[in-house]
């Protein structure tokens, strides 16, 4: 019997006993934490957004066009879209596990460009977005005024800018998206009684603003060919599009036969504003935006969120005084638990 053996050579007994602790104690030191395998089937989302329209009107001019060319795409399982009465639409497309996701996202991307042509101009303005996305969420965060001085459109703007970007390039982060976003907009509030006393319609005014609001490339002076006794070349510029409410508010929308204009100020009210107040967030009653990260497919959970939090640390130096971020759900709390207990050495140690 080999437990004979070691009864009798008690030596061989520990030598083999200490070489199998320190074997153990390397190999806890040097051998990585496997990760799971992937269970969870990639996904592709597609965005579009079509301004003023209905779910039912989002579902017949998107929906419709857009899923009879997506579906049948290589390797895809299923696919569920989602039309909102803000005019948003939202389509996920679900693949068989053990699809390469960059594959799939232009797989996906292909069949909506055969799409487009058949989308309304104004979906088309708006541009559709197509990128691969995890059904993992990594983290939710808020940014927020700690005193309430900092307006949400502000902190939008400043989310925008200065910090989406960042946490997106973070290596497995597969998406930062905004929740509850008011950006700036201008907003142009129609007086409707008014309107109609001078016989226009509000498409009217839209016109004018869209034949006047523009950046317009009106070329150069003294480019070739000019004589020779041409000395100078130089580029014209004009003011460009307009960025402030008086600007729009002097917009012509129509010229009289006595002389006399009609600007958009006479007909409607105009200022700078939220473009959305559908949704508001906030946090211990203090206005804030809501910040959501996905995870990127096949990306590590746990190094993704250590590097989110150095980046949101480094960051957080160059806030403006007020605004503050917190972190208000990590997915990756439970599993670096389960690592320390795993890799806690036990207790008769």
């Amino acid at each position: 019997m080999i437990s004979a053996a070691f009864i009798r050579r008690p030596r061989l007994a520990v030598v083999i006993a200490i070489v199998i602790t320190l074997a153990g104690a390397i190999a806890m030191l040097r051998i990585p934490v496997a990760q799971f395998p992937d269970i969870v089937p990639p996904r592709v989302q597609v965005t579009a957004s079509y301004p003023g329209a209905s779910a039912a009107v989002v579902e017949a001019a998107i929906a419709q066009p857009l899923e009879a060319q997506i579906v049948g795409v290589d390797k895809m399982i299923y696919m569920k879209s989602t039309s909102g009465n803000d005019g948003s639409y939202s389509l996920t497309v679900s693949f068989a596990v053990g699809t390469n996701p960059d594959t799939a996202t232009v797989n996906v991307n292909n069949r909506v460009q055969t799409a487009i042509p058949q989308l309304p101009q104004a979906v088309q303005v708006q541009g559709l977005t197509v990128i691969k996305r995890s059904a993992a969420i990594l983290q939710f965060m808020n940014l927020y005024s700690e005193t309430g001085k900092l307006s949400p459109v502000y902190i939008t703007s400043y989310a925008t800018i200065n910090v989406l970007d960042e946490l997106s390039r973070v290596p497995g982060v597969g998406q930062a998206l905004l929740f509850g976003k008011l950006n700036y907009s201008m907003r142009i509030w129609f007086d409707t009684q008014r309107l109609t006393s001078l016989n226009l319609a509000p498409s009217d005014v839209v016109q004018a603003i869209q034949g006047q609001n523009v950046q317009a490339p009106v070329g150069r002076i003294g480019a070739r060919p000019v004589s020779d006794d041409q000395q100078f070349q130089l580029n014209v510029q004009t003011q460009g599009t307009l960025t402030t409410p008086e600007q729009f508010q002097k917009i012509v929308v129509r010229a009289n036969p006595d002389g006399s204009v009609l600007r958009v100020s006479d007909v409607a009210r105009v200022e700078m504003g939220a473009q959305n107040s559908d949704t508001e967030t906030r946090i211990n009653g203090q206005p804030s935006v809501g910040v959501a990260l996905y995870l990127a497919p096949d990306a590590n959970a746990v190094a993704t969120a250590a590097a989110v939090g150095r980046t949101l640390e480094r960051l957080s130096a160059r806030f403006p005084e007020d605004l503050k971020a917190r972190v208000v759900y990590d997915s990756t709390v439970f599993v670096n638990d389960t690592i320390k207990e795993v890799a806690r050495p036990s207790s008769w140690w």
